[in-house]
Order: C-alpha cells, then structure tokens, then sequence
C-alpha cells in the first residue's frame, strides 16, 4: 500500500533557484523553468552579465546553456534535497528487510560510549526507537534557530554578490547578523528593488514568490 493510499502525506519542497541580470530580477522558479528563461532572455539582456543564484543557499551557480532546450535541460546538475520529506514506506529501490518496519528508515552505524548504549536498551521499544524520538525532539527545539541561521546565511551571500559594491553593504551586513531587522531594512531602502526585496524575501526564509510576483 503507498502513502497516498494510505492517508500519510509525503511532503516535498521544489527546490528554487532565481537569475538575475544586472540588478533585475530575470526568472524565479525551478532550475529548469529558470535556465530556459534565460535562455530566451539572453538577447535581450545585451551585455547585462546574468547570474543564477541557488534561493536555499543564496550562492550562485553556473549552467551551461548552450545548445537545444532539451539539450539544457540534459545537463542541468542534479538538484540537492534541501527540505524536509516524510515517507511512510520504503522507497522501491530500497526494499523493505524483514521485520523491518514501514518508516523509510535507513541503516547507519553509530557510534557510542556503553553506558549510552545501556540507556537506549531500557528505553521502550528499544535503542532505534529511542534514537529516532531524541532526533526528533532535537530537530523540534533547534528547528527555528537552524532556519533563521541558514535564511541570513543566504541572504548574505547573495548580497555580498549583487550588492557587495552598494553603499552601506557593511553596515547592513552587520545589521542582518546583528538581527537588527529595522536597521538592516533603513540600510538597503535605497537599493534597486529587486536585489532589495530578493534579500528581504531569502533573510525571511520565504522560498515562495508573493502573489503577482
């Protein structure tokens, strides 16, 4: 029986990448989507120097985008799992051990001093289920401290690249680690709008484009 049938959800976030060219924003969307946009646009873009940029990291990456669109697409790198998917079942190609139970688990060596190894035995329902909980719990209590982190993270190093040459980039950069959101904002007011609000939107963590974007 699958998820779907089932009931569990599978979540999978679409990774999200957005070029620009000079300071205009070209194309925002999935790698594909984004490098075809380009492709289209180049001409018009005359000797604006196009940059794509990876929206979960903020760095830019490089693609090659010569040839036929199908031929692009072909060699686009293969995207990294940058959100969260919860699955139910084990994927086809990892078939399921038996009395292996139907969480999608995978198999890894840990290593522990004995009195750990002697706490997670007493635990109920054993050493894995134990890990699993604490894993968990973990991700739960430092999950909103990892994602403001990795969000300025992108934002900063996208503007060290759009903006790095911009009046008051040291500034905003100490305000954006500073968490001084009001000052950081005064800071790139008078930047071109749509470096500006790409960064407001990577420092917010949004992945989504705003309605009419």
């Amino acid at each position: 029986m699958s998820s779907k049938d089932s009931g569990d959800p599978i979540m999978i976030e679409t990774q999200s990448f957005t070029a620009f060219a000079g300071f205009r924003r070209l194309a925002s969307g999935p790698l594909a989507d984004v490098a075809l946009a380009i492709r289209k646009a180049s001409r018009a873009a005359g000797n604006e120097p196009i940059i794509i940029f990876d929206d979960a990291s903020g760095r830019s990456i490089d693609l090659d985008l010569r040839g036929t669109e199908q031929e692009i697409v072909t060699r686009l790198p293969p995207l990294t799992p940058n959100s969260e998917i919860m699955e139910d079942e084990p994927r086809a190609s990892e078939p399921r051990g038996r009395g292996r139970p139907k969480l999608g688990v995978v198999a890894r060596e840990v290593t522990l001093l004995p009195r750990h190894w002697e706490w997670l035995a007493s635990q109920p329902g054993g050493a894995s289920v134990a890990l699993r909980k604490l894993v968990e719990q973990a991700r739960r209590t430092g999950g909103d401290h990892d994602r403001r982190r990795a969000a300025r993270d992108a934002a900063y190093h996208f503007m060290s690249v759009m903006a790095g040459n911009l009046p008051g980039f040291e500034e905003a950069s100490r305000a954006l680690f500073a968490d001084d959101r009001r000052r950081f904002g005064e800071l790139i007011a008078a930047w071109p709008g749509d470096v500006r609000n790409h960064i407001v939107k990577l420092a917010s963590g949004d992945r989504a484009d705003p309605p009419g974007a």
